[in-house]
């Protein structure tokens, strides 16, 4: 299934972007389901307006490929080291990576990839975890560990972040990161401009896992929280990061569908759109 259902000439590999999907689910901690997150994603995606609104644009008109989504079989390894490879393809012909995931897991593979052909890379994460745990459950390759397998080659700024370790909660404060929590944002009238402020490198690689998010507005997802993000704090800070930096790549994470509510997958459907416009419509070529 294409995003949108593109015909040809706007889903073909004159593309600025391309989707690719990864049906990946190994280390989930919780509720399960994120391996059906790509499709529904791309299901849902059948019901969004080409025409956006917001920007007087329709962005799909850049041309948006989808890939079959990604093989997924064998180890863990096995499956990070061939997503990295076929993102560094996609950013090696000058296209625009959106990966659909899956979990959380994926995203340092993700990174890797681009940073073959882009320098300097700063990664944005919205997210309720702050994921820095060295090891969870017996692996460092976890979905809990995805920022701090991140931050051992890249620096990142994370936002919404509002569960977290006290273990994790002291590199914070050690190494003073860049993480602005979910319970600051709503009481600083200029945070989005101290999130692009903390950007200091010409790219950005942009993660959100669905869940930085509030549960009231996302609950299909394996670890939903209270007190997260709205719609348009979520699309505020995206489209000021989109203006000020170039993006090199994107994945969004963690959907987990759930029967008969269809909402969620929606929602996840327009904000990739509302990234293509944004991006299309920033400072990036």
């Amino acid at each position: 299934m294409r995003y949108f259902d593109l015909p040809e000439e706007f889903s073909g590999e004159n593309s600025k972007f391309v989707i690719l999907p990864v049906p990946f689910e190994m280390t989930t901690s919780y509720g399960k389901g994120a391996a059906s997150g790509p499709e529904a994603i791309l299901e849902a995606s059948q019901q969004v307006e080409l025409f956006d609104e917001e920007l007087n644009s329709e962005p799909y008109s850049v041309g948006i490929e989808t890939h079959e989504p990604l093989d997924v079989s064998g180890t863990h390894s096995d499956v990070l080291a061939r997503l990295e490879n076929a993102v560094a393809t996609l950013s090696g012909m000058k296209k625009i990576p959106f990966v659909l995931g899956g979990e959380h897991s994926i995203t340092p593979a993700c990174v890797r990839g681009v940073a073959k052909h882009h320098k300097d890379i700063t990664v944005v994460q919205i997210d309720a975890h702050a994921d820095l745990r060295d090891e969870y459950e017996g692996t460092k390759l976890s979905h809990a560990c995805a920022m701090a397998r991140v931050r051992e080659h890249f620096p990142a700024v994370q936002i919404g972040i509002r569960n977290l370790s006290k273990e994790e909660m002291a590199w914070v404060e050690r190494d003073n990161l860049s993480v602005f929590f979910a319970h600051t944002i709503r009481h600083d009238e200029n945070w989005i401009e101290k999130v692009v402020n903390a950007i200091r490198t010409e790219n950005a690689y942009i993660t959100i896992d669905i869940d930085g998010l509030d549960s009231s507005l996302m609950p299909a997802t394996g670890t939903p929280e209270p007190g997260g993000m709205g719609w348009y704090q979520t699309t505020d800070v995206l489209r000021a990061i989109c203006k000020k930096k170039r993006v090199v790549g994107f994945d969004m994470v963690e959907l987990a569908p759930q029967p008969d509510l269809h909402a969620p997958d929606f929602l996840v459907a327009k904000l990739v759109y509302k990234l293509f416009g944004y991006r299309l419509a920033g400072s990036g070529t």
